[in-house]
């Protein structure tokens, strides 16, 4: 039977973190959990635009409850500010959605001297989850949904030059990005079995959907950017692999979701499988450590 949202249960008295709630996947997950009474924090870079956005789901939820809080994930010390901020602020966290992320801008370093993608993409969600893990598990019945891609095919993770020193293919260095999310969300559900902890770690894809992540395509391509809604997902539609993933009853730790037809591209949303090399535990724990040094964020080590 085909999972839709219609099937899933108020969620009052729940709380969620969005990443990149203002636009794109992240509002339309935002709207559609508003809509079932959850508690959610939109976390985004820009303050204004979250605000823009939280007023737009309002508009349609007079009742929701809302609120926003800065989140840079590309900056360590914005991911520290808002973990201690959130930790404030609330005593449970039901679900944490890593959703932000960008596709294939020009080469640039953060703050912290990541390549931009897999600082915004994946280390900054490694660092927010291990810092707000303790305010996880200790909710009942949480879960944490990691944003991956069908890019996750295109490459490898580069150990020696992660941070493309040596030379910089965009597309390379997103399918890098994405490959790392969806290794750390199986790597997180197997640390957290061993832990002894119930909190589940899932992943999903939205297949290729109309979102802004499209903004840093070729130039001759922008002309074409309105017709993937009509020949691939809405955005609507993409954020329903993550909706499942993260509201599914028949949910397990380690499942990855995506859409089901035309080679996960589009369609409604079921559990897929992933390639070879995303499931390549020894590279998984080599991947953990190398974010562990970087970031500096150590949690559920062995």
């Amino acid at each position: 039977m085909t999972w839709t949202l219609q099937q899933v249960p108020t969620q009052s008295g729940r709380v969620a973190i969005v990443t990149g709630a203002n636009i794109g996947l992240g509002f339309e997950v935002a709207l559609a959990l508003a809509a079932k009474n959850c508690s959610v924090v939109m976390a985004c870079r820009n303050r204004d635009k979250a605000e823009a956005a939280k007023a737009r789901i309002l508009a349609r939820h007079p009742g929701a409850t809302l609120e926003c809080m800065a989140l840079d994930l590309a900056s360590l010390r914005s991911v520290h500010a808002f973990a201690a901020a959130f930790g404030k602020r609330f005593e449970r966290l039901d679900l944490l959605i890593n959703n932000a992320g960008i596709m294939m801008p020009p080469y640039a370093l953060s703050e912290d001297g990541f390549e931009s993608q897999l600082a915004a993409n994946y280390l900054g969600h490694f660092a927010l989850t291990g810092l707000l893990l303790p305010r996880i598990v200790q909710t009942p019945h949480s879960r944490i949904v990691s944003l991956s891609s069908l890019a996750h095919h295109w490459g490898d993770i580069q150990f020696d030059d992660p941070q493309s020193a040596r030379g910089y293919d965009k597309r390379r260095a997103y399918g890098q990005s994405k490959l790392a999310c969806l290794m750390f969300a199986y790597e997180l559900q197997r640390r957290l079995a061993r832990a002894g902890h119930g909190t589940l770690s899932v992943a999903a894809h939205p297949g290729v959907s109309a979102t802004n992540l499209f903004q840093h395509l070729p130039v001759m391509l922008h002309p074409f950017a309105p017709l993937v809604g009509l020949v691939f997902n809405t955005a609507a539609g993409g954020a329903l692999p993550v909706l499942y993933a993260a509201l599914g009853d028949d949910i397990e730790g380690g499942d990855y979701c995506g859409p089901q037809s035309f080679r996960q591209m589009r369609g409604a949303p079921v559990k897929v499988g992933s390639n070879r090399r995303s499931r390549d535990v020894a590279a998984a724990a080599r991947l953990w450590n190398l974010s562990q040094d970087l970031t500096g964020v150590r949690f559920l080590e062995e």
